[in-house]
């Protein structure tokens, strides 16, 4: 059901609903300059003051930034696993928001994040901007890695702008998961609601990263992560 502007649901909406929605929605709503922008350009840039100069940046042109950043575990195996999550959308998966768990992470890719508020469900269409996958780090580290995609707001979309999420395997043997975003509203309801949206969004990333956390620490006690790395479009 679209409702002025916007695609809602009383239930935890179908497949059907996401096709429909996607089907309705329009391209990016947000400035062609700015698609990307969400995108790390080695592991250097995922530093608290590399950080700090890319949100100063985009806070003077009128966005929310928010960066939620938690410690995963150690090792290549836990890297693994932390992508590998990411690629089949646990760190979604987290019962009052999801992504179909078999949607293809790949460039292009659309897709509804479902996510509950109150009695119905707001369907929330991306698209896939980038995905970057390699070892992220210029310095000559050879066992840090990285794994990224970002993807941008479609039209009816409460928000407009981009969401990253990222693994990042360190020169320490760290591997950090990341929730990076940046938006402005792009409804009357945003707009008027918007202290209520930002605190929804750095819960959401908060949420995901405990998500994370609880999926890789299972699947590390009970079989070996699958290997990807054939198997992304980008």
């Amino acid at each position: 059901m679209a409702w002025g502007g916007l695609f809602l649901s009383f239930g935890r909406p179908s497949q059907e609903q996401q096709k429909s929605c996607l089907a309705a929605a329009g391209g990016f709503n947000y400035d062609a300059a700015l698609r990307g922008a969400s995108c790390p350009k080695s592991a250097a840039t995922l530093t608290t003051e590399a950080a700090d100069t890319s949100d100063k940046a985009l806070i003077e042109r009128g966005f929310f930034v928010n960066r939620s950043r938690v410690l995963i575990g150690s090792g290549a195996s836990t890297f693994n696993h932390a992508k590998s999550a990411l690629l089949s959308w646990r760190h979604l998966a987290l019962g009052w928001a999801n992504v179909e768990p078999d949607t293809p992470v790949k460039v292009g890719t659309r897709f509804c994040i479902c996510n509950r508020e109150v009695i119905p469900w707001v369907m929330l269409p991306l698209q896939i901007a980038y995905v970057t996958d390699g070892d992220g780090n210029s310095a000559g580290h050879t066992k840090c890695g990285m794994f990224a995609f970002g993807s941008g707001t479609l039209q009816g979309h409460l928000l407009a702008g981009e969401e990253r999420f990222s693994v990042q395997l360190d020169d320490e043997d760290r591997v950090w998961y990341e929730v990076f975003s940046f938006s402005k509203p792009a409804h009357i309801l945003s707009t008027l609601c918007y202290p209520y949206v930002q605190l929804r969004q750095k819960h959401f990333a908060q949420q995901s990263g405990q998500a994370l956390l609880r999926h890789v620490a299972a699947q590390a006690t009970s079989q070996p992560p699958l290997d990807h790395s054939s198997s992304i479009n980008v």
